[in-house]
């Protein structure tokens, strides 16, 4: 039992972790620090990517967690409903918004100049992106101060 309870703990730090030292770290000193905005993009895209691969299956195991634990009464814990909810924007930003603005990318690749219009649906989906980030952020931050509720705690 001490494994997978250390298990549930490390997933949270590693998500949670990751997520900020990605968006609020990594991210900013990429676009900061390399001349070329379209490599820093790529490098931030990689590494958005692999942050919701790893929520993606820290959530299911934090779920199953809960789940065993507290067997249906699970979905009383604010824990459970968190981590669903984190998993929910994940999901969202990783298979629905980020499609959107690759696409967006590859329609610019051609032209010299991107036309203001795709400039600003582009602009507007990062913008969507950005705030799922950030509230995925917040209650990730809620979900380290929350864990042992998880816990039955």
């Amino acid at each position: 039992m001490r494994f997978w309870s250390a298990l549930y703990s490390l997933c949270i730090a590693a998500w949670v972790g990751g997520l900020l030292a990605v968006g609020y770290l990594a991210a900013p000193i990429l676009f900061a620090q390399l001349a070329d905005r379209m490599l820093a993009g790529k490098l931030a895209g990689h590494m958005f990517t692999a942050i919701a691969w790893v929520g993606i299956g820290c959530a299911g195991y934090l779920l199953l967690h809960v789940l065993a634990l507290k067997g249906w009464r699970a979905v009383q814990s604010s824990v459970f409903w968190i981590v669903l909810l984190m998993l929910a924007l994940t999901l969202a930003g990783h298979f629905g918004i980020q499609p959107i603005l690759a696409q967006l990318k590859a329609d610019a690749l051609p032209r010299q100049v991107i036309e203001r219009a795709m400039r600003d649906r582009f602009a507007a989906w990062h913008g969507v992106s950005s705030v799922l980030y950030l509230l995925q952020t917040l209650l990730g931050v809620a979900l380290v101060v929350l864990q042992d509720r998880g816990r039955g705690r």
